[in-house]
């Protein structure tokens, strides 16, 4: 399978581009990139371009040259437009959420803070978080074929959020709840963009759920069992796409 690689710099046919550090480290060193092999680069605005590449220095410090010869117009993007918003899980489980929700086609990740939160961030600390998750995304979307990087928003706490979805535009707007009566399967295609609001290891407590109800939001079960936070975005994220999306 053809190489892809994310390249910041915006692309124009006929250029040759220098690849970052990280991605000329990993082309030479894991991938074993020569001259003359060829790989797909993209920039985040839409299709793909493939390139022709040339690496040169040493392979303690690559550096990778890339010339562009075609374009071609694919975006592999969903039909819908998907926000996830996460509330933060323990550990390192947000990097499995920012993974596997963009390969599902997920349009946005807003990570949101809540009264049960275990993990919580602020400062330095969330920029880096922040960042590290959108690295994740690039490098899901390498894998997966898309050429829209979906943005990861700042972190900020569950009230602000709901502050700004009430000034927002019009939206469908799911809560995952175990108490919830109505499923996906139940509920109309929606023709508006989706959000969908996931709570923490410990839940939504009950003034956060009655806040999100009055901001919209409709509670929604995942059948019969009760998922973890970090399995319940992802479970939800592949019915929508399987019942009204491309999967």
């Amino acid at each position: 399978m053809i190489s892809r690689f994310f390249c910041p710099s915006p692309l124009v046919f006929g250029a040759t581009v220098e690849l970052p550090a990280e991605v000329a480290h990993h082309a030479v060193n894991v991938l074993k990139v020569g001259a003359g092999d060829t790989a797909i680069l993209f920039d985040g605005r839409g299709g793909e371009w493939l390139a022709t590449l040339n690496p040169a220095g040493k392979s303690s410090k690559p550096v990778l040259y890339a010339t562009l010869t075609a374009f071609n117009e694919r975006d592999n993007e969903s039909p819908l437009h998907i926000t996830l918003v996460q509330a933060l899980p323990a550990s390192d489980k947000m990097d499995w959420v920012v993974q596997k929700a963009v390969e599902l086609g997920v349009a946005r990740i807003q990570p949101i803070m809540t009264k049960r939160s275990v993990m919580r961030l602020s400062g330095e600390r969330a920029t880096r978080r922040v960042t590290h998750w959108r690295n994740i995304a690039i490098a899901a979307c390498e894998q997966s074929g898309r050429n829209r990087v979906p943005a990861v928003a700042p972190i900020i706490e569950l009230p602000r959020f709901l502050g700004q979805v009430a000034e927002s535009a019009a939206e469908c707007r799911f809560i995952c709840a175990p108490g919830a009566t109505q499923s996906l399967r139940e509920r109309q295609a929606p023709a508006l963009p989706i959000t969908l609001l996931i709570g923490p290891e410990g839940g939504f407590d009950e003034s956060e759920l009655s806040a999100a109800t009055t901001a919209g939001f409709q509670p929604i079960r995942l059948g019969l069992r009760v998922l973890r936070t970090e399995t319940a975005g992802v479970a939800a994220l592949a019915a929508i796409m399987a019942l009204w999306g491309d999967l």
